[in-house]
């Protein structure tokens, strides 16, 4: 029987599996990771991460000392970036002394080089990137209702639907996949469900790839925090976003998207791998 030490952590109620893996020695296969993140057979999780040095991955060019955020799907698939994962991910290398910066925090992801900041009042800040509101919209459907959904990318594929009724938004069935346009998304989309309260408010709902509902996406934050300013004829500014897990900022420039909320490990502990 082989042993794994873990840490479990959230950001608003988006929670994950993560391991410290330095050397690379104990690669995670799909399955070994569909069975971590499950809920009632492992540990539980929306999402695995894996800390990795940089220099040991062979897709990443660039700053070798840095530490390289693998992530997965709770199905096992892999994924380019998640930012409420990258804030926990932080977080747990912050208070496992594995960086001792806690000013900045550079973290080497499969969408680029992204970095923290950590904050006072417990918060992380982090980049997200180059958030690109495209003009193509595509067909969403839950229960074969029709919605249009508005292209986003943040280093992982959005859809996000824009609904008028918070009512209807409340009842959306997101336990199964929605239907969507797979020659728009062929590698599949996060679905995003938002009904704006004020101009710089949001309520939103999210079906993420490869995992399901869950109680917060940060990336499909930030994916409906643009939509919804490039709806009202905007590029930049602020907008408070609610999720089931909570609520978070958002702060789009020009050139980059920026993501704050609270980022906590609740558990440290080592279980027995299956077989």
């Amino acid at each position: 029987m082989e042993a794994l030490n873990f840490a479990k952590g959230h950001g608003t109620l988006n929670d994950f599996v993560l391991v410290v893996d330095p050397d690379d020695r104990r690669p995670l296969d799909a399955d070994t990771v569909r069975w971590l993140c499950d809920r009632r057979a492992g540990i539980g999780g929306d999402g695995l991460l894996r800390a990795v040095r940089a220099n040991l991955v062979p897709e990443w060019t660039g700053d070798a000392d840095l530490w390289f955020m693998d992530y997965r799907n709770a199905d096992g698939s892999v994924a380019e970036m998640c930012g409420n994962g990258l804030r926990v991910f932080v977080r747990h290398l912050l208070e496992t002394g594995l960086v001792t910066d806690p000013g900045q925090v550079p973290i080497a992801t499969r969408a680029g080089l992204r970095t923290a900041w950590p904050q006072a009042d417990g918060s992380i800040r982090i980049d997200v990137g180059r958030v690109t509101v495209g003009d193509v919209t595509s067909r969403v459907s839950v229960d074969s209702r029709a919605y249009q959904g508005r292209q986003v990318d943040v280093g992982n594929p959005h859809a996000v639907v824009v609904l008028d009724d918070p009512t209807e938004l409340a009842e959306l069935d997101l336990g199964r996949q929605p239907a969507f346009d797979a020659e728009v998304y062929p590698a599949g989309v996060n679905i995003e469900f938002i009904v704006p309260t004020g101009a710089h408010d949001l309520q939103m709902r999210v079906h993420e790839r490869g995992v399901g509902e869950t109680m917060s996406c940060g990336t499909g934050v930030v994916a409906a925090a643009a939509a919804h300013l490039a709806q009202l004829g905007r590029r930049t500014g602020e907008v408070q976003v609610t999720v089931p897990g909570g609520r978070l900022q958002v702060q789009l420039t020009q050139e980059r998207g920026y993501l704050s909320g609270p980022a906590v490990v609740v558990a440290h502990g080592s279980v027995v791998l299956p077989g």
